[in-house]
């Protein structure tokens, strides 16, 4: 053995001891369970370990309290370090084969479980992003505020707002002056949207830390931050009536310019990340044509042509204020929304609003680059997460479906503890989710298979998700059956579902044997008012794709009196 084996085994040996617990480490309280059932395991070959300290790395090795013999550039190791060298490769090997074993028994009739260790090391660092004073004064704030219900009223001096717009003036780039719009504006919010805002506000703490890296990138203000509160209302998936969509409300031009682009599965615009990257560079553009925030903005809204016409038709001017009557109506009032939301959060103490956190913030999620197709149903059921936190942490897939493509680079953002159990058994998901989309590719799907149908009737406090979990099925499945385009759903209502298994409190299902068979002669005539789904819920088995495909039909057109076959040949 030459020195420079003996030097790496040392170092291998070093490092393989870190992975030891240490018993000062502060945990948080999900690994505590796993780090006492760690030590348990290596107490054991600890006890027998005798630690070497080295004290010098030369020509020559020299090892505390362990013998040595030189023999040009050769070191002879006493039995003790051979032991020692032993259980740090046993170590190693028995660590790869724990990761190989957590592959091979993935078969999901247990619940996906990552490696001791390795998810040691994510909760350190997890603990690491954490420790930090402002975080932990926050956090004590939160969870102990008494939160109370209260008509807020707005009782702000005129001379005390003027005193805290030129404090905000001084620190911000915008041109933050009094006018009695303005305080009409912050006046309004303070006293009708309180509550609204303390929504945005606890919204704030996971979008807006992404929102000012990106900012500090391209060198542009912080405050343009609050821009997205005006804009959307920190809603990704908003979408406006001439079709603006997204955070940053890209119109579908803007966006292609910015290199967002739209697919049938894949919205960019709805993107965080990257439509606040190009709203960055579109805001960069704006700022170097016009040399003034305020019109940039204005630019921002109603483009930069509207600007334009509206400086030419106040005789030149080029401040806000002296062109905001010629701008049109919307972008009139879009500057003094943004500086009232501007104030509102900066001076959120001084008005008493007490935001609550969301579940988690942004460095607590973390992407994962997609390998196959996969829903975002697969990936909620396999990692027992809520469809309606993924579903808010990848706003961009208009279907829940996430598509791989060679040229692209799709990625799926999880929580933080759930990045290892997905990484660490991604091949065995991956097999599970084509395997389910194998099966629906048959011309009978699954859910027309089903014989039972019940209802359900939404009570107060159901989602979507939380129905589905009930029925063993997915979200999807809910907004097939019912003709849903999205969540929402409405006390009172009554659902349709087809269960793969029947809640123990059966409150709220009612059975639903009323559909027909499909009649002697296999055909339906069309009434007025008749509609493809309404004519599918009226017969068991059969579907609004069944009934394409029986009849030929490519859209959803009906006329009454047309005879529909009910039955394949």
């Amino acid at each position: 053995m030459n020195l420079k084996q003996c030097i790496y085994i040392v170092i291998t040996l070093f490092f393989v001891s870190e992975l030891v617990v240490a018993q000062d480490t502060i945990f948080l309280p999900s690994t505590v369970k796993k780090k006492q059932l760690l030590k348990r395991k290596t107490k054991k070959k600890n006890q027998e370990k005798t630690t070497s300290v080295i004290t010098k790395i030369t020509d020559t090795i020299v090892i505390e309290n362990t013998p040595t013999v030189k023999t040009n550039n050769t070191v002879k190791v006493t039995d003790t370090l051979q032991g020692n060298i032993t259980e740090a490769i046993t170590a190693e090997q028995e660590f790869k084969t724990e990761l190989q074993n957590i592959k091979i028994a993935t078969d999901f009739s247990q619940p996906l479980r990552d490696n001791v260790i390795l998810e040691e090391f994510d909760e350190k660092w997890k603990q690491e992003l954490m420790n930090h004073g402002l975080f932990d004064s926050i956090q004590k704030t939160v969870t102990r505020q008494k939160y109370q219900k209260f008509i807020y009223e707005a009782n702000l001096s005129t001379e005390v707002l003027k005193e805290r717009l030129k404090e905000l003036n001084t620190i911000t780039p915008f041109n933050v002056e009094y006018n009695p719009s303005l305080e009409s504006v912050i006046r309004n919010f303070l006293k009708n949207r309180h509550l609204s805002m303390e929504r945005l506000m606890a919204l704030s703490d996971y979008y807006f830390p992404l929102f000012e890296e990106v900012l500090d990138r391209y060198d542009l203000p912080l405050e343009i931050k609050y821009l997205a509160i005006v804009e959307s209302a920190l809603k990704p998936r908003a979408k406006s009536r001439v079709g603006a969509t997204g955070l940053w409300q890209f119109m579908f031009a803007t966006g292609k310019m910015y290199g967002l682009n739209v697919s049938s599965y894949v919205d960019e615009r709805m993107d965080p990340i990257k439509a606040t990257e190009a709203a960055a560079r579109y805001l960069s553009k704006l700022f170097k044509i016009f040399g003034d925030w305020d019109l940039a903005l204005a630019a921002y809204n109603s483009g930069p042509g509207n600007v334009s016409k509206a400086i030419r038709r106040s005789g030149g001017y080029t401040n806000y204020w002296n062109i905001r009557p010629f701008l049109p109506r919307e972008t009139a009032g879009y500057l003094p929304a943004f500086l009232a939301t501007m104030y509102v959060f900066e001076f959120a103490n001084e008005h008493e609003f007490k935001p609550k956190r969301v579940n988690f913030a942004y460095f607590e999620t973390d992407t994962v680059s997609v390998k196959k197709q996969i829903t975002l149903d697969q990936v909620a059921e396999v990692l027992d997460e809520k469809i309606e936190t993924l579903q808010f942490l990848n706003p961009q897939y208009k279907l829940d479906i996430i598509p791989f493509i060679k040229e692209e680079d799709y990625t799926l953002r999880l929580p933080y503890d759930k990045v290892g159990e997905f990484v660490l058994n991604e091949e065995a998901i991956y097999a599970k989710a084509e395997e389910e989309f194998n099966k629906k590719e048959k011309v009978l799907p699954q859910l027309f298979e089903m014989d039972r149908k019940v209802k359900y009737r939404v009570r107060s406090g159901d989602y979507l998700g939380l129905i589905a979990r009930k029925f063993g099925v997915r979200v999807s499945d809910l907004k097939k059956w019912n003709g849903l385009r999205n969540n929402n759903i409405r006390v009172g209502k009554y659902l349709s579902v087809y269960p793969r298994r029947i809640p123990k409190n059966g409150s709220g299902i009612t059975s639903s044997n009323k559909k027909a068979g499909v009649s002697n002669t296999g055909y339906y005539t069309v009434k007025s008012g008749d509609s493809l789904w309404a004519i599918a819920s009226k017969f068991s088995g059969v579907s609004v794709e069944n009934i394409k495909q029986w009849n030929g039909i490519n859209s959803n057109q009906l006329k009454p009196g047309m005879r529909l076959k009910l039955k394949s040949n």
